[in-house]
């Protein structure tokens, strides 16, 4: 290889890593102040803890939308940018702003309204209900916030600047955890010293957001065409996310039927599983922005070798976690519990966990790949093919068959291969490389 070539490749290797660091902060910075607020809120006693456990749930749905809403701006700003209109990536960030503020106040007026009998619906203690809707109640004040923040996100990584988001995601969540303590403990505020603490954090991390949009100078007018062609996309973020939903959902069913043991090693390796793919998840953002921007900007040619190249670092870091994983396999499940029988099960599930991370890694790294593409109609599809073919006959055969923890994390599996082959099928084509600024 000549050195000229070695040079470009290290230069997008570079810019990978600058992209994707930055977002791997982003990423994590909500997950460690949950981690953080749960620690504060557990010293309350097991009724507030039950409350915060149930309100977080119906909170996750928020988050979930946000990501949708990250994921989708991102890729549709980037090819704004890369066609060398910056105000027009902007623009998207505009009008997902709005969309953000439609749905925010939407999920506040909703929870208002039902957050009583969704808590009585998912807490069987009345106390730990009441208390759960009274913290929800406060809580959900912050979901606009919460949006407002992953528009930013999005257009920001479109126009691949991911230094920003860093301090604006970063910073108020951080704030937000040297408050929680004290409004909990030090202003007896409790339970609702907790919610105002979460709503302090999304908010001030919205606010950001939007203030970096107006010093953008752009015209903050809503579009509703904009807004609607940003809205199908969502739709179709939205279904391959309850894909997932169902199979998640699933697994963890299926591991309940055969013993708390069970249940308590499946969801250690669920959750370790959860955090691997926040972290792989950094990769597929920076492949998200550099190939919308390589085709935005008509250039077939360093879409596919940002494509390669991601792919690469994606299945690197695979290998890289799977490795740890390995070598932790006798300490990890230990510092989740002392219970020799969940250790025990932990056990069948590790072997599964390790092997399918190097695929993960290539999986991820091809899903920011096909978003940032724009290609999201095919993810949808693929995705509801491999849950409904793959992962839901996998997983009720393994209830059927009484195959315990095996059978579950085998339709993991299966449900992982299916999406690997499909994906690297499309990857090597020619219908997801579409170029210009819109798709």
């Amino acid at each position: 290889m000549s050195p000229p070539a070695v040079a470009d490749e290290r230069t997008l290797t570079r810019r990978i890593a600058a992209l994707a660091l930055p977002a791997l902060v982003v990423l994590a910075a909500e997950p460690l102040y949950v981690l953080v607020d749960t620690a504060v809120v557990g010293h309350l006693g097991r009724v507030p803890l039950a409350a915060v456990a149930v309100g977080g749930t119906v909170m996750s749905v928020a988050v979930w939308f946000g990501t949708l809403m990250a994921y989708g701006t991102t890729g549709r700003a980037a090819r704004r940018f890369g066609s060398g209109d910056r105000p027009a990536a902007v623009a998207e960030g505009v009008q997902a702003s709005w969309l953000a503020l439609a749905v925010g106040a939407l999920l506040v007026l909703l929870a208002q309204l039902f957050a009583s009998p969704v808590a009585r619906a998912l807490a069987s203690d009345p106390e730990a209900a009441r208390a759960a809707a009274g913290w929800l109640r406060i809580a959900v004040l912050g979901i606009p916030g919460l949006l407002l923040a992953a528009a930013g996100n999005g257009w920001m990584r479109g126009v691949q600047d991911t230094r920003r988001p860093l301090f604006f995601v970063f910073g108020p969540n951080v704030l937000s955890a040297v408050l929680c303590p004290l409004l909990v403990y030090t202003a007896g505020w409790g339970l609702t010293g907790s919610a105002i603490a979460n709503v302090a954090a999304q908010s001030l991390s919205g606010s950001l957001f939007l203030w970096a949009i107006i010093r953008e100078r752009a015209q903050l007018r809503p579009d509703p065409r904009v807004i609607v062609r940003q809205l199908v996309l969502g739709r179709d973020l939205l279904i391959r996310g309850a894909a997932f939903q169902a199979c998640w959902l699933s697994a963890t069913a299926v591991a309940a039927r055969f013993g708390v043991a069970a249940v308590g090693a499946h969801q250690i390796g669920l959750q370790l599983w959860f955090f691997c793919a926040l972290a792989l998840d950094a990769v597929a953002i920076a492949a998200q922005s550099l190939v919308g921007a390589a085709l935005g900007a008509g250039d077939d040619t360093s879409a596919r070798e940002v494509a390669r190249r991601v792919t690469l670092v994606g299945a690197i870091a695979g290998v890289g976690f799977a490795v740890l994983a390995a070598a932790g396999s006798g300490i990890v499940p230990t510092w989740f519990t002392s219970d020799q029988a969940v250790h025990a099960q932990a056990a069948i599930v590790w072997p599964w966990f390790v092997g399918m991370l190097p695929f993960a890694g290539v999986v991820y790294a091809l899903d920011g790949v096909l978003i940032g593409a724009g290609d999201v109609g095919f993810l949808r599809t693929m995705t509801l093919a491999a849950a409904l073919v793959g992962f839901l006959p996998a997983i009720w055969s393994a209830y059927a068959f009484n195959w315990g923890l095996s059978g579950v994390w085998f339709g993991l599996a299966l449900f992982m291969l299916i999406r690997l082959v499909f994906i690297v099928i499309r990857w090597r084509g020619a219908r997801w490389a579409v170029l210009g600024a819109t798709r």
